[in-house]
């Protein structure tokens, strides 16, 4: 059997079944071990499909006979749960269990419930019918005075609620918003997003408290605000241009290393706030000088402390030069991404080669003429053997051609034509050339 199995059977006593107090871990763990460990080291020791089927379907039976005897109680559900969301996750049907697991969340205590409502969330869709049976445990776990039960509730709403269910508990989740524990508040700003994704019209009223949300002092909950406005400002940017300086306050502070070091990722300050930010940045810039220009020092900022030592700060560097391509141009910012690019084109790894040239088609939305000192690099590019790349050099080709290297790329365009054998690749290709041939033509009659 393998480390990572092994390893797995280990951790999942104590993700599960741990409980404080009596008993101890030792007590949680031996049932779980027989059972679910048995299981799974049962199902990895198979050695056929039709094997596993017969494994899965006498457990599954022996699990409906289990939640539906009388004397099985609540922390034997908790068991019988756990097992079947491992038969679901296999792709078995265990339906018969959706009551049960629904059942748990409502009767159990602290962890049972963690259990049930766990199982609800990955056996259910949004307009289950048995999701009804839920709102009143959700509804009575948002007025508890235990944090563990109000977070239970409010995760389970960000993850799946009936849409008509929705004004049920919008005014207990309006008022998470003010309570006193970040991660409640967090969670909560969480499950409007949910619903402004469902049912936008119905939060329309509370945009002032996201406006509150974005400005609180705890760096998560106004990351996860950061969600709400991006979805509200792609609909309606016009509406947001007064927060502008908001997001650029913001993303100075991230760039300039002023958050909690928790946020860092191998030493890039936030790097997922920075990426949400500029495309926020980006959507607001879009045809508007005014508000382009007071993000434009902090874009500079942000390509000259992007330095390229990790994946992440290329998903960095690649936002932050689509952004710039994006809103309202400023020469001198063009110029610097521009040379940005060239480090992606360079770089050996094909994904990165691929965001270069992706990147490049902002560029030449731009300002085509900025392309042209990529022109050679941009030809190399062909000789690579990934076809995507070979694809998306060709239709840069086409993008920068003028009067001066026409020659020289419709070369490569017919050098490129006599080795593809795909029908799509040659009639579009042919038809770039003719479109060239006739726009840019040597000879003038």
């Amino acid at each position: 059997m393998s480390d990572i199995v092994e390893k797995t059977l280990t951790a999942l006593p104590g993700l599960f079944l741990q409980t404080p107090g009596a008993g101890g871990p030792a007590a949680a763990r031996a049932p779980f071990s027989s059972r679910l460990g048995g299981l799974i080291r049962g199902i990895t020791a198979l050695t056929s499909k039709h094997e596993e089927e017969k494994l899965i379907h006498q457990e599954l039976s022996n699990l409906k006979a289990a939640v539906s005897a009388p004397t099985t109680t609540l922390k034997m559900m908790k068991e019988c749960m756990v097992r079947l969301i491992y038969c679901e996750m296999l792709g078995y049907d265990a339906s018969f269990g959706y009551i049960h697991a629904i059942k748990l969340a409502q009767q159990g205590n602290l962890l049972e419930k963690r259990v049930g409502y766990l199982a609800v969330s990955l056996f259910l869709h949004e307009s289950h019918e048995l999701l009804l049976l839920l709102v009143n445990t959700v509804v009575k776990d948002l007025q508890s005075t235990n944090l563990v039960e109000v977070c239970m509730a409010l995760t389970i709403v960000s993850q799946i609620f009936p849409q008509e269910m929705i004004p049920a508990v919008l005014p207990l989740i309006e008022d998470k918003l003010q309570h006193s524990k970040e991660i409640i508040r967090r969670k909560a700003v969480l499950a409007l997003y949910k619903f402004h994704l469902i049912a936008p019209n119905q939060v329309q009223h509370i945009h002032v408290k996201f406006r509150k949300a974005l400005c609180d002092r705890d760096v998560g909950v106004m990351a996860a605000s950061l969600h709400i406005y991006h979805r509200m400002i792609k609909e309606n940017s016009s509406g947001y241009k007064d927060l502008t300086g908001s997001f650029v306050t913001i993303l100075k502070q991230v760039v300039g290393g002023k958050l909690p070091v928790d946020f860092n990722y191998h030493s890039v300050p936030a790097p997922w706030l920075q990426i949400q930010l500029l495309r926020i940045l980006r959507l607001l810039g879009k045809d508007d000088q005014r508000t382009s220009e007071l993000m434009y020092d902090v874009l500079d900022e942000s390509l000259r402390r992007a330095e390229l030592n990790h994946n992440v700060t290329y998903a960095i560097l690649f936002e932050c030069v689509h952004t710039v391509y994006s809103i309202y141009p400023k020469s001198e910012l063009l110029e610097k991404a521009a040379k940005c690019i060239g480090k992606f084109v360079l770089s050996p790894k094909i994904n990165l080669k691929y965001l270069g040239l992706k990147a490049l088609t902002y560029v030449i939305q731009q300002d085509p003429t900025l392309a042209l000192q990529h022109q050679m690099t941009i030809i190399e590019c062909l000789d690579h053997p990934d076809p995507i790349i070979k694809r998306e050099t060709l239709e840069l080709l086409y993008r920068i051609t003028n009067a001066q290297n026409i020659t020289v790329i419709v070369q490569k365009m017919l050098e490129y034509l006599h080795q593809s054998k795909e029908e799509y690749i040659i009639v579009n290709l042919v038809g770039k050339i003719a479109e060239l041939a006739e726009k840019y033509p040597l000879f003038e009659p």
